[in-house]
């Protein structure tokens, strides 16, 4: 996810960095730079050109120039205008004053509107809430069959009258039965279309009309950058949008419709798909995605991810090991395996600060388990004195090492030098004492 945005603007502000005092004109080629960034990510133009311009104005007042480190000062200006153009706060779901709250949802057909609506309802039962999922996409039996596998799959009520009536009554009938089964949520999968068209729009406004949802949200593809923005703004003229999901985000690697989307439209984002698994849904938080941008990383979701899936003392364990750079091969292995339920090994090292670029060496998928698979067998092979001091571990020991996991020398090389980048890492985290987000001084020393 931006990962070549992020390349570029760690390597404007790198070079910043390196400068020590600062002119106009060198802010003003490294702001050009940042501009072009931003419309190589598919990011709408005037949302860019305003972008830089706050950036510029900010930089030339208070003394940013003169002070004994303004590159410092300009990264923490650039992350806050990130953070606004991103949405600025987080956004939570707004709850009806009376249960049942209903969220309807929108979006063009293939956007993932069907996948989103399980994940969501399983995010709002994982916090003990009573969810009930309605199929109102009558218009495709597919779209229909489809919730409620998702619905037994999950465990989560769904309900269904095939495609014998049309989509505001089903609506309607569906509203009864949550209220039947004490529902705190009721979440419409509403019909999609390949394009915008009147029909669907009319029966929007209908179920809108008759139910009155607290949350009309757009679910949009964000791999289709531009055309997400404009749809959004299709559908807000026509409904009366509250939000927006983005899906697909761990597969756009250039980002322009999040950064784009809520500046253009005045939506907020609510949530973000990042992957196929019914738990890849993330809240959306401006403030951490703008971090991550700029290879600070995101070390809040991380920590609420471990939360999610480890026991209460175990989590506490992870996170101050990440903190301090404590851990040693054992803790090194017991991290990946709770990675590995936490999501992709990419995608959390995604969030480490400064760990972005190894996520380039990074298999995917099947490659990903059997990498993971290797890296156990090495470590397994290991004596716990070897475990403990890795620096200890020379050439006989790499052989026997290698002759007991089915692996190379230069198989065991690679994951030792791997614990020891994250080490360096993690320390340089822990012992930055400026101003700045601590995962970013180390491209100012």
């Amino acid at each position: 996810m931006f990962e070549a945005l992020t390349d570029k603007l760690t390597g404007v502000f790198r070079k910043l960095g390196g400068r020590g005092r600062l002119t106009e004109k060198e802010i003003d080629e490294a702001l050009r730079e940042v501009r072009v960034a931003l419309l190589e990510a598919d990011v709408a133009f005037r949302v860019a050109r305003d972008f830089v311009a706050r950036v510029k104005s900010r930089a030339m007042e208070g003394g940013v120039l003169e002070s004994m480190n303004p590159a410092q000062q300009i990264i923490g200006i650039v992350q806050e205008e990130l953070t606004n153009t991103l949405g600025g706060a987080h956004k939570r779901l707004a709850a009806a004053s009376q249960p049942p709250t209903i969220i309807m949802l929108a979006g063009l057909q293939g956007a993932g509107k069907t996948t989103t609506a399980a994940k969501l309802a399983l995010m709002l039962k994982k916090q003990g809430q009573r969810v009930l999922l309605v199929a109102a996409d009558v218009k495709r039996p597919a779209a229909v069959q489809q919730l409620v596998m998702l619905g037994k799959q999950l465990d989560i009520p769904v309900y269904d009258e095939g495609t014998s009536q049309r989509g505001p009554e089903v609506c309607a009938h569906a509203l009864k039965r949550a209220k039947e089964l004490d529902a705190a949520w009721v979440i419409l999968d509403t019909a999609g279309r390949l394009h915008v068209d009147a029909e669907m729009m009319g029966e929007l406004k209908e179920i809108s009309q008759k139910l009155k949802p607290a949350e009309t949200l757009l679910v949009v593809d964000a791999m289709t950058g531009q055309d997400a923005v404009r749809a959004a703004e299709e559908f807000h003229r026509e409904v009366s949008l509250t939000g927006l999901i983005l899906t697909k985000m761990d597969g756009d690697a250039r980002g322009g419709a999040a950064l784009s989307i809520t500046a253009v439209t005045g939506l907020p984002i609510k949530y973000l798909g990042m992957g196929e698994k019914s738990d890849a849904l993330e809240a959306y938080h401006p403030d951490r995605l703008a971090s991550r941008i700029l290879g600070m990383g995101d070390m809040a979701t991380l920590v609420e991810k471990a939360q999610a899936t480890m026991d209460q003392q175990k989590a506490k364990d992870f996170e101050q090991k990440l903190r301090k750079a404590t851990f040693d091969l054992d803790d090194f292995l017991e991290q990946l395996r709770q990675i590995k339920k936490m999501g992709s090994v990419a995608g959390m090292l995604d969030m480490l600060p400064g760990m972005g670029m190894l996520t380039k060496r990074i298999p995917k998928g099947d490659a990903a388990d059997k990498q993971m698979a290797k890296v156990e067998a090495i470590i397994l092979s290991m004596t716990a004195k070897e475990r403990r001091n890795p620096e200890i571990i020379g050439g006989s020991r790499r052989k026997r090492i290698a002759a007991g996991s089915g692996t190379t020398p230069a198989d065991i090389n690679q994951m030792l030098s791997q614990f020891e980048q994250i080490k360096k890492m993690m320390k340089r985290m822990a012992s930055g004492k400026t101003r700045m987000p601590k995962a970013l001084s180390g491209m100012f020393r």
